[in-house]
């Protein structure tokens, strides 16, 4: 192998190791501004895009020990959507463009060493940020320990009733 692409593999294995998520897309029939459009979309949401070959993706994925993203056969052109913020976020931004730009394709995507379908990012980007899902799932785990004080406190305040009304029939006679 030529000395560039060796260096371009490994340039591609470090984007492997050190990226949060990959999204891959066709691109092709975009102009120029369109492409420029979604790469600066991509940008505000922490995320980056590179047109690489996929022969050079396979070779950095084998490479740096990521068999299922080394035995996926991708064909055609191909641009790689990499970054640390939340996958979800940035799977937002790549299908909300597919939907309005009909030239952009997902082809699909890696994350945590799985591969990913075209419908599991798809799935991705229809889920809630971040954010939100940590406070259902905060609000979820404090649910029984909340459930748990309203039933011992209701049951003090029978408690509490009941010797008042003692003490109030007491007091009558």
């Amino acid at each position: 192998m030529r000395s560039e692409k060796t260096i371009l593999v490994e340039y591609i294995g470090g984007i492997i190791e050190n990226s949060a998520f990959l999204y891959f897309v066709s691109y092709k029939g975009l102009t120029v501004e369109q492409f420029s459009d979604f790469r600066n979309k991509l940008a505000d949401s922490g995320a980056k895009c590179h047109v690489l070959k996929n022969s050079l993706i396979n070779k950095a994925a084998e490479k740096v020990n990521a068999e299922a993203l080394a035995s996926l056969k991708m064909t055609g052109d191909t641009a790689v959507i990499f970054g640390q913020g939340d996958p979800g976020a940035v799977a937002k931004v790549v299908a909300d463009f597919a939907k309005a730009s009909e030239p952009v394709v997902v082809k699909g995507g890696f994350l945590d060493n799985v591969l990913l379908s075209d419908a599991d990012v798809k799935a991705i980007s229809d889920l809630p940020p971040r954010e939100i899902l940590l406070a259902q799932l905060l609000g979820v785990l404090e649910g029984p320990k909340r459930n748990l004080v309203t039933v011992l406190n209701n049951s003090v305040a029978q408690i509490v009733n009941v010797l008042n009304n003692y003490q109030s029939k007491l007091e009558e006679n």
